[in-house]
């Protein structure tokens, strides 16, 4: 018997694909193809945050069907397969194997007895877990925590990711150290709430003392911080990453809004003083960029009282107080009643299924707007992975091939891989998610 194959999907932000790395590396007995056609196991790592993310996580899995052969296992994971884990095993018997954000490493041992599995607890990347880092030779990401102790109303990721779970200094300092080994020499350090880091381990400064321990490491030439939470990002902590010879003066932040009426809404606890204060002192810094979202059209902004306000709109501040370049994520899309408020996320725009940070330039204002996206999902292939052709697909039989206790084929697959799915709604404002299509990816 040869080798077997797997194609990965990893959709959603650089935390999930951190968690897809994982994956591969708990599965590198498998040959890694960028053709789904040729693959034994297809996993898609979902994203669940806004409602763009369930759509396309959804189409990827039904698209994915539809091209799988014969006897390939499609397994669904990540943060929409927890988020509606009871809904998703019920409706979408497409899916063979389901498991949530608590199982990355142990894929390898639920595709052997071909099983679904929900654990309680939240997985978290540490050194002691193998990964294959994609799309770079040089640049890694290292996920420093997982959960979130913030309760904005309209972010539901503490719900199914749970309160701040900080890695220790030490555990991140051995990956970091294991991967400069390794020839990676550029780090990105990531979670939900960076400044945030440490605080459930007894530690005032958390992100202040990995920014010196890092600095230590020989090896690492650049390195910078992402996701601040403006309440939980000092004055200390700016002055650290200004003063470091080794992290990049960038300031990832998410504003979201400047009225205090608006802020208190969204449970934001920083008023819009505060703010303008932070973004000043972090402006003040040489060769300092910051990176920023905003929300607009937040159910019950006005758009008199709230947004076009000159005196208190901190858009208005922009032009005065940072340098230009702030990407800026609206939520137009809130101002439809079909869709809640939790359809609005703190997640810089992505192009495609490629996660890139666009400039003010670049940002889409419609999906019309975007480039030509790919026929199909990108994988995660390592760049020492053949692309050769694969063979063509073999024709389904007449009857469903032999699956695992408790698994719902659903084959061949019908002549429209598109069915509507049904989710509910999760969240404030408490209303019935509608009944809604999946469509292909393009035309």
């Amino acid at each position: 018997m040869g080798q077997k194959t797997l194609h990965l999907v990893s959709l959603g932000c650089t935390k999930n694909l951190v968690d897809s790395e994982v994956m591969l590396g708990k599965l590198s007995q498998y040959k890694v193809v960028d053709d789904p056609n040729n693959a034994d196991v297809i996993i898609v790592n979902t994203c669940g945050f806004i409602e763009a993310a369930k759509t396309e996580s959804l189409e990827t899995i039904m698209e994915l069907h539809a091209l799988r052969k014969r006897d390939s296992l499609l397994v669904m994971s990540g943060c929409l397969s927890e988020r509606y884990k009871e809904e998703l095993q019920q409706d979408l018997s497409e899916v063979d194997i389901f498991t949530g954000v608590g199982d990355y490493d142990n894929i390898d041992k639920l595709i052997e007895a071909k099983k679904s599995s929900y654990s309680p607890s939240v997985f978290l990347a540490n050194e002691d877990v193998p990964r294959v880092i994609t799309g770079s030779s040089y640049h890694a990401y290292i996920k420093i925590a997982e959960g979130c102790n913030q309760s904005c109303s309209f972010c539901a990721i503490p719900n199914f990711k749970g309160k701040l779970h900080s890695r220790g200094i030490d555990s991140i300092v051995k990956e970091v150290k294991s991967l400069v080994a390794r020839g990676y020499w550029d780090f990105s350090f990531i979670s939900q709430d960076s400044s945030s880091y440490g605080r459930d381990l007894g530690l005032k400064d958390g992100l202040v003392e990995l920014i010196k321990a890092v600095e230590k490491i020989e090896g690492v030439q650049s390195a910078k911080i992402l996701y601040l939470y403006p309440s939980t990002t000092t004055f200390a902590l700016i002055d650290a990453i200004a003063d470091s010879p080794l992290f990049q003066t960038y300031y990832d932040i998410p504003i979201q809004h400047s009225d205090d009426e608006m802020l208190k809404t969204m449970k934001r606890g920083f008023g819009e003083t505060k703010t303008k204060e932070l973004l000043a002192y972090m402006h003040s810094k040489p060769n300092a960029f910051i990176r920023s979202t905003f929300i607009v059209g937040h159910p019950g902004e006005d758009d008199e009282i709230h947004f076009l306000r000159t005196d208190s709109s901190l858009l208005e501040g922009i032009a005065q107080v940072l340098a230009p370049g702030i990407a800026i994520t609206t939520g137009a899309e809130l101002n439809n009643p079909d869709n809640p408020t939790e359809q609005t996320g703190e997640t810089p725009f992505l192009d495609g299924r490629q996660s890139k940070v666009m400039s003010t330039e670049d940002v889409p204002l419609s999906r019309e707007a975007l480039p030509t996206p790919p026929p199909r999902p990108l994988p995660l292939v390592p760049e020492t992975t053949s692309t050769a052709a694969s063979p063509a697909r073999e024709s389904p039989p007449d009857a469903p091939p032999a699956r695992g206790p408790g698994l719902h084929p659903r084959w061949p697959p019908p002549e429209s891989a598109w069915r509507p799915v049904r989710l509910p709604s999760r969240g404030p404002p408490q209303r019935p998610a509608p009944e809604w299509t999946p469509r292909p990816w393009w035309p």
